[in-house]
């Protein structure tokens, strides 16, 4: 099989020649390297294209910046009055230091803005699957509903909106929702067909159980459903603890999930993980590719490698990392080695 008919088989629940090998992307190898060369060749690579054209807020709010030092302040003008926000540089990086809504008053000032699409363009997703072909699995990379109050909003703020005005939280997913589901389906129609979704774990870490059946389960099921309708696939990323949220995750009707963390990150029991979503959906993971692979030597990585390998079993999974998208060569080097696992795995 090539790589991306290595991985369309375990996304579909079906028997590959070997186990998947597949890091997310390619970290910060030299794409002239001898390393990035044999890892491609090697492994089945996640490529992940962004891009195509979406903002849950769209063309109509208007805004004007000013910059001060290393803070740019952004005032946005709505019906409803005024919205500001500042983010800070300095010489390491870069981060929003007053978010753009504050108060249930801010998300329904910022819900007051009328909404014009931006134009799609899903020509990058399209030129990436052409440069790669079948050596990894391309996919559009997209947000859930969730993630437009989830980036409007504080962690505290949004945290707060859920406990003081849940009603509310829950009609701006829905607004986000079906601004998001019109491009999904335009994407699909351009004939994407893997897609990565983002932000569960804005509810699943943040927020709780309480909150999944109210903003993922009815929006994000939606959002797969629009996918399947065309034929594609809907991969689903979710970090942190998630052995109490598997059942609900896969009642999304997801194809495949990742990076299901074992401890202390996770708390992913593979072996138990794979009796849950077994011929529901591929598990993605379970390798720590930032303090694991890139620490360990290649007999300790393939160590590894076998026993994920006999706890997931081989129907329904990828040997895949934490989908940091920032390992080295050590690490690349690591996931070459285990591939000889899995193919002597298949052997038996």
């Amino acid at each position: 099989m090539t790589s991306r008919e290595r991985m369309l088989c375990a996304m579909r629940g079906e028997r590959p020649d070997r186990v998947p090998v597949s890091p997310w992307g390619f970290g910060h190898l030299d794409r002239q390297g001898e390393v990035f060369r044999e890892m491609l060749r090697t492994c089945d690579p996640w490529i992940e294209a962004g891009g195509g054209g979406f903002s849950f807020t769209g063309t109509r709010l208007q805004a004007e910046s000013s910059t001060d030092g290393a803070i740019t302040t952004t005032i946005y003008h709505t019906p409803a009055g005024d919205l500001t926000a500042r983010r800070q540089v300095t010489s390491v990086t870069s981060a929003t230091i007053e978010f753009l809504c504050k108060t249930p008053a801010d998300v329904e000032a910022l819900l007051s803005v009328p909404y014009e699409a931006l134009p799609t363009d899903f020509s990058a997703f399209h030129d990436t699957k052409a440069t790669y072909g079948d050596e990894g699995l391309v996919c559009l990379g997209c947000a859930d509903a969730i993630c437009w109050p989830a980036t409007v909003l504080s962690p505290e703020d949004f945290c707060l909106l859920w406990a003081d005005a849940p009603d509310l939280m829950v009609e701006m997913t829905r607004v986000a929702s079906e601004r998001l589901n019109v491009f999904i389906e335009a994407a699909c129609q351009a004939g994407v067909d893997v897609f990565r979704i983002i932000g569960g774990e804005y509810v699943t870490v943040q927020l709780g159980p309480a909150a999944v059946p109210r903003l993922l389960t009815p929006f994000d099921g939606r959002q797969v459903d629009i996918m399947h309708r065309y034929g594609a696939l809907a991969h689903y990323h979710n970090h942190g603890p998630m052995m109490a949220f598997l059942d609900a995750l896969a009642g999304l009707g997801i194809d495949s999930l990742d990076p299901c963390e074992a401890a202390p990150w996770g708390d992913c029991d593979l072996a138990e993980a794979a009796r849950t979503l077994r011929g529901r959906c591929c598990i993605v993971g379970n390798l720590d590719d930032m303090e694991v692979l890139e620490r360990c030597s290649e007999d300790e990585a393939c160590a590894v490698a076998a026993e994920r390998i006999e706890q997931a079993g081989e129907v329904g999974f990828m040997l895949g990392g934490t989908s940091s998208g920032t390992y080295t060569e050590r690490a690349a080097r690591n996931f070459i080695a285990m591939v000889g696992v899995a193919e002597a795995t298949a052997r038996r």
